[in-house]
């Protein structure tokens, strides 16, 4: 069985170590992947809010509070005593079936609160811990392993489609001043698993005499995006801004006269000017399709 990566756009599940929230779990997605031997990364709440509730919570959490969203079985009968999660308050709180009702309905006691509520079937799942990789009480392990397989096999084939010999791509880099950065390349071929000797389209040596070539996994390197159909960008649109020959994620914080725009850059607290065809439409990978965050919108042929 594959093991659980960190992947940016995963959709996880999250547990808050303070008072009020121990015991639950808040569904979310890593924003970016940690960086090698960090023990940390930033995730999006997808039911919890900033403090004034304009934009989904972001923070940085341990590895260990990330675990990743239990599939739902099918439909079942809960019986007396049985541990489940309730979807409750925003995240799945752990409690115990205290009596079986009419009308798929039960009630709950919460051991922490020392509080009773009913709920339905529809909002409790059978409760489990995500230990060594595997879930405990162990899913149904036929359908689990039929799962993994498909799954894998769609990823390989995915990845002989966008990242074969000659493929156009763009790279990432974790090394301070590069993070949220992409550069464009090309596949010279594929190493191993998961691996690939790529060459830079606009980075050259330091003598300036050939193209930058280097090996990169498949966590930093993904197809170059489609273009996105747009006539012109919008204040708080998000963006990339082609700059030191990357393209780089940045904020519209203005919008000028003749198709010029003022960028801001999170990561450097930085406000630059651009033209129109020096930005794109800021897009993301996640399982093998382009995806708009803030429309949700699938720009895949």
């Amino acid at each position: 069985m594959s093991k659980f990566q960190f992947k940016k756009g995963t959709k996880v599940e999250i547990s808050i170590d303070e008072d009020g929230f121990r015991g639950a779990w808040f569904i979310g997605t890593i924003v970016k992947q940690p960086a090698k031997n960090e023990n940390q990364v930033m995730v999006e709440y997808e039911t919890l809010l900033e403090d004034d509730e304009s934009t989904p919570l972001r923070e940085k959490v341990d590895l260990v509070q990330i675990r990743p969203v239990p599939p739902r079985e099918t439909k079942r009968v809960y019986k007396i005593d049985e541990e489940v999660d309730v979807c409750y308050n925003d995240g799945w709180w752990e409690g115990v079936i205290t009596q079986v009702l009419d009308d798929n309905q039960y009630s709950v006691y919460f051991r922490p609160s020392r509080e009773q509520s009913d709920f339905k079937e529809s909002d409790l799942r059978l409760h489990r811990e995500w230990v060594n990789q595997k879930w405990v009480p162990p899913l149904q392990e036929e359908k689990e392993e039929e799962v993994v397989v498909a799954e894998e096999k769609i990823h390989n084939e995915k990845e002989e489609k966008y990242f074969c010999k000659g493929s156009l791509v763009e790279v990432s880099n974790d090394e301070d001043g590069f993070e949220g950065a992409w550069f464009a390349a090309t596949v010279i071929e594929l190493i191993g698993k998961d691996k690939f000797l790529i060459e830079y389209t606009d980075l050259r040596t330091d003598d300036d005499k050939e193209f930058v070539r280097e090996e990169v996994d498949a966590l930093h390197i993904r197809p170059r995006p489609p273009k996105a159909k747009l006539d012109k960008f919008k204040k708080s649109e998000e963006v990339d801004a082609l700059y030191n020959d990357g393209w780089w994620v940045g904020i519209i914080s203005k919008v000028l006269g003749q198709s010029k725009y003022l960028v801001y850059f999170k990561t450097t607290e930085e406000t630059l000017e651009f033209k129109d065809n020096e930005l794109r439409l800021h897009q993301d990978w996640i399982d093998g399709k382009w995806v708009i965050a803030s429309k949700g919108l699938d720009l895949t042929e």
